[in-house]
């Protein structure tokens, strides 16, 4: 028996769940505890119970679109093509360990389409900034940094007063905290390495969140988480949501998810003319074609403005 039918009888009995298995502890040397963590979850929620006991031969055969038109009926788009991406890269691996023949062209991801991206106004910034500044507490400064810098959620929870160089005049982001699913019933928090190589960055800090910061920095010390001044207390995401949503009532803003502070910034960053690399690099996005796609859409007036010049 050649090498080729060894290792084809290897894989004649194995089953998908197996198969994933053997792939996760793959992938766990080369990624963050908090991707290990979503990866598992993924496969135990919506590959295992449809795929898990089949073996090669029924793998080979299997319609893998009749399970994306089951997902598509329950979840997003976006929620269905991150699951695809994780059973595309298990059945290739598959593929090249087993030497199974499974097509994955064949296996089409539904199209995500692009949601509006919703700013504050001016009005609403500027109420949210007087009542965050009034208020003074690390909770509304947080608000404050996140809409001057497009810091993400995980990472002003994640903050402490050692990130902040008041010399250099930097905001050092290096990590991010979310809660994570570890099995369908349990979560758990993860304090990890920020989301990309890209995103581990340092933000300059302006005049107005340096002046603000330096004054409250007296009282805390290099270790203290920056929403809570504790050096083991910390907020998590979905509570500092909460919070926020408070904020923005006690202020008379709107109801926005959080995120909308990061999207003003950038958005704020593009109008005052600033080049598409730095803000890229100071949201931490990992190409300059996720912030193009995102915050760069010229306006009817932009485009009449240049054809007025021909």
């Amino acid at each position: 028996m050649n090498v080729l039918d060894k290792i084809k009888n290897r894989g004649k009995s194995i089953k998908f769940e197996q198969i994933a298995v053997e792939w996760l502890e793959m992938k766990r040397m080369t990624i963050k505890q908090s991707t290990y963590y979503k990866y598992a979850y993924c496969i135990d929620k919506y590959l295992k119970n449809e795929l898990g006991k089949l073996k090669r031969r029924k793998l080979e055969k299997y319609n893998y679109n009749e399970l994306t038109n089951k997902l598509t009926k329950e979840l997003s788009s976006k929620t269905v093509k991150e699951i695809l991406n994780v059973l595309k890269s298990i059945l290739k691996y598959a593929n090249q360990r087993y030497n199974m023949n499974i097509n994955l062209d064949l296996i089409i991801s539904p199209k995500v389409r692009s949601k509006e991206i919703k700013v504050l106004s001016n009005k609403e910034v500027n109420k949210l900034e007087k009542y965050c500044l009034e208020e003074n507490s690390l909770k509304s400064l947080g608000i404050l940094i996140c809409l001057n810098t497009g810091l993400r959620i995980g990472e002003i929870c994640a903050l402490k007063w050692a990130d902040i160089d008041f010399e250099k005049k930097l905001i050092n982001i290096k990590k991010t905290l979310q809660r994570v699913y570890t099995t369908e019933k349990k979560t758990r928090i993860i304090l990890d390495s920020s989301k990309t190589d890209s995103s581990i960055r340092a933000i300059p800090m302006s005049d107005k969140i340096y002046h603000v910061l330096k004054g409250v920095s007296k009282r805390q010390e290099p270790e203290f988480f920056f929403l809570t001044g504790s050096k083991y207390q910390f907020i998590e995401p979905r509570s500092y949501q909460n919070m926020f949503k408070r904020i923005l009532k006690e202020s008379k803003v709107k109801e926005y998810n959080f995120h909308v502070l990061r999207h003003t910034f950038a958005t704020n960053c593009i109008k005052v003319g600033m080049d598409i690399k730095s803000l890229s690099e100071i949201l931490g996005h990992a190409s300059v074609d996720v912030t193009l796609n995102r915050y760069v859409h010229s306006s009817y007036e932009m485009k009449k403005k240049y054809l007025e010049k021909l």
